[in-house]
């Protein structure tokens, strides 16, 4: 509760981060907007992240994932194009002709269903700065062990509620895990 302020706003990382940031920003009385960002898969593994992308041009890249699974640096310029395409076209849908919430000055609390790679929740947390955030914190139920050291970077502070030892998929520790469909995500929103 000592995050309530009028400097507050929340921020889902679509799809299923919106409705657990839903209930953040309900609590916290903040309003709620997505920042999006898409996973740049392998592509012989789309699963396995080897980067993300997110608003405002935000690029990340592990060149050690690129080099484990070989990946050309034509095939990445691929998924990085389909990508791109399909976040223009999420951050349009999402918020249907209606303007970003200004983050210039705010404080952003970037919220997402679970951690995996970490590689979605550091461009949403980048994009959040380059957007204008004056402080970013991450939030979520679920995240490895490790998941601090690897955000760090990217975050003022980090929040989560299990880092279990043996994490596989961020999908085993809910006792349901459908997909977020888009309509959710808006009516999460609109709420």
């Amino acid at each position: 509760m000592k995050l309530r302020g009028p400097d507050t706003i929340v921020l889902g990382l679509p799809r299923g981060g919106v409705p657990v940031a839903r209930e953040v920003a309900d609590a916290l009385g903040a309003p709620l907007d997505v920042i999006v960002v898409r996973k740049l898969g392998s592509p012989r593994h789309p699963e396995y992240a080897v980067g993300a992308i997110g608003e405002n041009g935000v690029r990340i890249v592990d060149e050690d994932a690129v080099r484990s699974v070989h990946l050309d640096p034509n095939d990445l310029h691929d998924v990085e194009e389909q990508e791109r395409a399909e976040l223009a076209r999420r951050s349009a849908h999402y918020r249907a002709g209606k303007p970003r919430l200004d983050l210039t000055g705010k404080r952003a609390i970037v919220i997402d269903d679970g951690v995996a790679t970490g590689a979605t929740a550091a461009a949403a947390c980048r994009a959040a700065r380059v957007l204008g955030a004056r402080e970013i914190i991450f939030a979520t139920p679920v995240a490895p062990a490790d998941w601090a050291e690897r955000l760090a970077p990217e975050a003022d502070a980090l929040f989560a509620l299990e880092t279990p030892e043996h994490f596989w998929a961020v999908g085993q520790w809910y006792e349901l895990f459908d997909q977020t469909s888009d309509e959710e995500v808006i009516a999460a929103l609109d709420r």
